[in-house]
């Protein structure tokens, strides 16, 4: 109740955004790469997915783990635009050969969102996929045959 020559600033609980991030107790905010990483972990995930990001992003991301202390890079290949209570993701990977991408696509789709919304409570808006290549099985082969040769040095 107010008294002469005092105010007060009535504010009702339909005037304040509710929801998972944004409560009468304060908000939520959450950074793009903890919603890259969620994503790229949820699409690393789908059977037929050999790797995440095209081939230079691929080149660099090996590099980086070949470096005493580097790490991982989960969110290779992934980026997303996080607003309040939405993102939208983009996603670019390498298909295993023989895997209906059609298929595939809608099963990281279908992973990313459910993984996202869980961890972050954000509503996914939408999931792009790009298909940058395919892997084919004698590939590993042409790998491992640098792998078995004698070591350089002793």
């Amino acid at each position: 109740m107010s008294t002469p020559g005092s105010s007060t600033l009535a504010v009702s609980r339909d005037d304040v955004p509710t929801g998972a991030l944004v409560s009468n107790q304060g908000t939520t905010s959450i950074a793009d790469t903890v919603v890259s990483k969620i994503a790229g972990l949820a699409a690393k995930d789908v059977s037929g997915v050999h790797a995440l990001g095209g081939g230079a992003s691929r080149a660099v991301g090996a590099l980086r783990e070949r470096i005493p202390g580097g790490r991982v890079n989960h969110s290779q290949g992934v980026s997303v635009e996080v607003g309040e209570t939405q993102a939208a993701v983009d996603i670019n990977l390498i298909a295993e050969y023989g895997v209906a991408i059609a298929d595939l696509a809608a099963g990281v789709r279908r992973n990313v969102i459910a993984s996202v919304e869980r961890m972050t409570g954000l509503q996914v808006t939408e999931v792009n996929i790009a298909v940058a290549d395919v892997h084919l099985p004698d590939e590993d082969a042409d790998d491992n045959e640098d792998s078995d040769s004698a070591p350089r040095v002793r």
